[in-house]
């Protein structure tokens, strides 16, 4: 009974204790470290790999070095056999046939050693030769070969590079040794060693195939192929070896060194190992392949992949069970708290039970929904409030939220000539009567927040149903600190104030009877002109005066003479280019700026002028009344420094055309025409 008890209590702590997170995040992490300890398996192979290859580059660089030492000293014991047996050949044996027979007899040790042993006079002239055959005396002469001449000129022990044999046609290597007496060199014995044959490796290179993995080639200091388990290659360049030649292109731009320690030399896939043979400067290289050599590595990571594999394939089951049901708690709590502000649940009803953080994490989302719920209803009742206020409001106010309306009044929506809905769903943009209209107004809004004040402006605005009107536009953030917690906007139709103000504005700068522009308007462009004033660009002042205009208003009146006054300035408007201001300056005076005009234009401008006010006719009574113009033309040069001095020139030029008798264009003294 008491073992039972042990075991339900034992039970329920570990019940207590799964219910807390980081016990579950514990069992997470076991997960986490099978799933490390495989790829530390993995890792640690790679490594075991590096070190092996690296342990092989080492052990080959000392097996091609152990090759050449080995190599070198066969050379040498080559060479002390022919000079042993140089030394037992006597001049007079030169030209006596049976003593070189006997020489010959007598070199039993050479004969093995070498493949052909011969016997050359100083003249390159071959005396004897001897072979596995017997012996012969070959008409062949070795006095162009350059082995033989070096022997000679340097009276030692030389070794041949590889080439055709002279007596056999076959690839020989020639060990050449001078024979000399008291009175100096009187022969050459040389010993032939046939490459085809592997005489000269004998026991240092095994038979392999070309493929083979591990592969041992001796070439000269050139990178000719001295030896090579293909004998077709022999003689061949090395870089035409595709296991060696990225290695041999390596090893010459390192400088081609003959290094008899060796040294080891890249080559993709193949460990790649040489060493020089001191004395004939020959090259040991060897090759092996690394796949080969990390086949047992490779075979191991195979073997360790499959049992990470098969352990999670096991595990997996039983894992995830194991977390479906630690996390089912919280699973409950999920999808409580995604039904956690709908109005069907209660937000203190149907909260998971558990343990641990879930159960701490279910009392604060149960506190967040009962709040949520009491702000709601005050939120609630703040806007049944603030919506009383707008909709009173006799402005058009709008809160925006991003590029769209959130919140509307009535007014707004009279002003807008929409219902709220429709005016909800478009874009603020569409409200502007131009595209290019909201652009612009966004930045200067944007300005202003950042200047920590509110916008204020006037633009034409687009209702629902396509029509126009002015606002005047106010535009305040919510949060000054915060300008994407969106913005109040208020509207204002200023439409009539607009057209009021323009109406004033234009008054200011026009005649009232012709509607010409006014003295004012027409000093300011002038001085404009004045103060621009270039060479290249001409303009002109024409001064109109009417002859006989005061006999018009006597006669019929002020009333004939206004209409008088109306029709002129028409007749006159009809003559001038469209960027040219006519003015009424006075009560029968008129005035031109010809800006960007040529004194021949000018003048032309003026003649039609006053040719249309003579045409002018106004019936009356039994006849009609007519006028004429008298015009001065004052062209604006760097003598005119300011604008009385240019109006006083044309008002000048003006007089002398009354003058004159009147109806005629003159010019301002001092102008070219």
């Amino acid at each position: 009974m008491r073992s039972e008890i042990g075991i339900k209590q034992a039970g329920s702590v570990a019940l207590r204790w799964l219910g807390f997170l980081k016990v579950r995040l514990l069992l997470g992490g076991m997960v986490v470290m099978v799933m490390s300890v495989t790829l530390i398996t993995l890792v640690f192979l790679q490594s075991a790999e590096t070190h092996t290859l690296s342990a092989e580059r080492r052990r080959e660089i000392d097996e091609a070095a152990s090759t050449a030492s080995r190599l070198s000293g066969h050379v040498v014991a080559l060479q002390r056999a022919l000079g042993s047996a140089s030394s037992r050949l006597e001049r007079l044996a030169l030209d006596d046939t049976e003593a070189l027979h006997r020489f010959a007899l007598s070199q039993s040790v050479l004969q093995q050693l070498f493949s052909n042993v011969f016997v050359a006079a100083p003249d390159g002239s071959v005396r004897i030769s001897m072979d596995a055959t017997g012996t012969s005396r070959p008409t062949v002469n070795l006095s162009q070969r350059p082995y033989f001449q070096q022997t000679l000129m340097q009276v030692r022990s030389v070794i041949s590079q590889a080439l055709p044999g002279k007596l056999s046609g076959a690839p020989v290597i020639v060990f050449a040794q001078p024979v000399r007496d008291e009175q100096g060199v009187f022969a050459v014995l040389g010993g032939a060693m046939r490459l085809d044959n592997r005489d000269l490796l004998e026991g240092l290179v095994d038979s392999q195939s070309e493929d083979a993995t591990a592969m041992v080639v001796v070439t000269d200091a050139l990178g000719q192929i001295l030896a090579h388990p293909n004998r077709a290659r022999l003689l061949q360049p090395l870089s035409e070896e595709p296991r060696l030649a990225v290695a041999f292109a390596s090893w010459q731009a390192k400088g081609a060194p003959v290094e008899p320690t060796g040294l080891a030399l890249d080559q993709p896939r193949e460990v790649v190992s040489a060493a020089g043979v001191p004395g004939p400067d020959w090259m040991i290289w060897r090759v092996r392949s690394e796949a080969d050599l990390l086949a047992p590595l490779h075979a191991a990571r195979v073997r360790a992949l499959s049992t990470a594999a098969a352990l999670v394939l096991v595990l997996l089951p039983l894992v995830l069970g194991t977390l479906w049901w630690l996390l089912r708690p919280l699973a409950l709590l999920e999808d409580r708290a995604r039904h956690m502000f709908d109005a069907a649940y209660p937000p203190e009803t149907g909260w998971p039970r558990a343990s641990g953080e879930i159960a701490n994490l279910s009392k604060v989302l149960r506190r967040v929904g009962i709040d949520r719920t009491r702000l709601e209803r005050e939120k609630a009742r703040t806007m049944g409030q603030l919506t009383s206020v707008m909709s009173a409001a006799p402005m058009g106010i709008a809160f925006a939220q991003g590029l769209k309306f959130e919140l509307l009044n009535k007014e707004f929506c009279r002003l807008f000539a929409g219902t709220e809905h429709d005016l909800l769903v478009e874009d603020l943009a569409a409200r502007f009567w131009a595209h290019a209209d909201f652009e612009a107004f966004l930045i200067q809004q944007d300005a202003a927040f950042v200047s920590g004040e509110a916008y204020g402006g006037e633009w034409q605005m687009r209702r629902r149903d396509g029509s126009s009107f002015w606002a005047a536009l106010r535009c305040s953030p919510v949060d000054i600190r915060n300008t994407s917690g969106g913005t109040v906007w208020t509207f204002s139709d200023v439409e009539e104030l607009r057209a009021s103000r323009e109406l004033l504005e234009w008054a200011a700068t026009h005649d009232p009877l012709t509607g010409l522009a006014n003295r004012k308007a027409f000093e300011s462009r002038a001085s404009r002109l004045i103060d621009t004033f270039q060479s290249s660009q001409p303009a002109s002042m024409v001064f109109i005066d009417l002859d006989r205009f005061k006999p018009v208003n006597d006669t019929a009146g002020h009333l004939m003479g206004d209409l008088m006054l109306l029709t002129v300035a028409k007749a006159i408007s009809g003559q001038v280019r469209s960027g040219d201001l006519v003015a009424r300056i006075g009560g029968d005076e008129f005035a031109l700026l010809l800006d960007g005009c040529s004194h021949e234009d000018a003048l032309r401008i003026a003649e039609a002028v006053r040719g249309a006010v003579r045409d002018v006719r106004l019936p009356w009574g039994q006849g009609v009344l007519q006028v004429g113009a008298s015009l001065g033309i004052a062209e604006l040069n760097a003598t005119h420094q300011s604008l009385a001095g240019w109006m006083d020139a044309a008002d000048a030029a003006c007089y002398a055309a009354k003058a004159s008798g009147r109806d005629a264009v003159r010019f301002a003294t001092g102008t070219s025409h």
